[in-house]
């Protein structure tokens, strides 16, 4: 936030924007992501019931859905080593930000590409420990979990 100096006045009044609205906690170094795909969310972040915690959201999808980067970054990691999240890639975006994207039948990156926003970088399925076709899609600052509706659109 600028100082604001002799015959300087607050900035003008305007309405704020449905996402400014909806993400009032949203950091201003926050990205405005683009939704990876578009489905019905099956899980939220947070606790859950049963007492654990979901540092992501489950979107269900058919199979055979392209799943797109949310952002410009490089891929970080791209492969199926970690148990329970079938083929798996990570994105680093700006402001130490990542993202994941759990599941997927297929990837269409490796370590290293860099991707836009919007790029395809995976195909949905149901690899790892879902039944159903989904993606897990999960952001990171740093290393702390962060609501990915806060920095999506509200319509996905």
């Amino acid at each position: 936030m600028q100082a604001k100096g002799p015959g300087q006045r607050p900035a003008a009044a305007r309405a704020p924007r449905p996402a400014e609205v909806r993400s009032a906690e949203r950091s201003t170094d926050a990205p405005h992501l683009h939704w990876p795909v578009r489905g019905k969310i099956l899980a939220r972040f947070g606790s859950r019931t049963n007492g654990e915690r979901n540092d992501g959201i489950a979107i269900a999808v058919p199979d055979n859905t392209p799943i797109e980067s949310a952002e410009d970054g490089v891929v970080i990691y791209a492969g199926s080593d970690l148990k329970g999240f079938g083929n798996l890639a990570l994105v680093r975006h700006g402001d130490d930000y990542v993202t994941v994207y759990a599941h997927a039948r297929e990837l269409k990156v490796k370590r290293g590409d860099q991707v836009k926003r919007g790029d395809v970088i995976g195909i949905s399925g149901h690899t790892g420990s879902v039944e159903t076709p989904q993606l897990y899609f999960e952001v990171r600052k740093r290393s702390a979990p962060v609501d990915p509706l806060r920095l999506l659109p509200s319509s996905g």
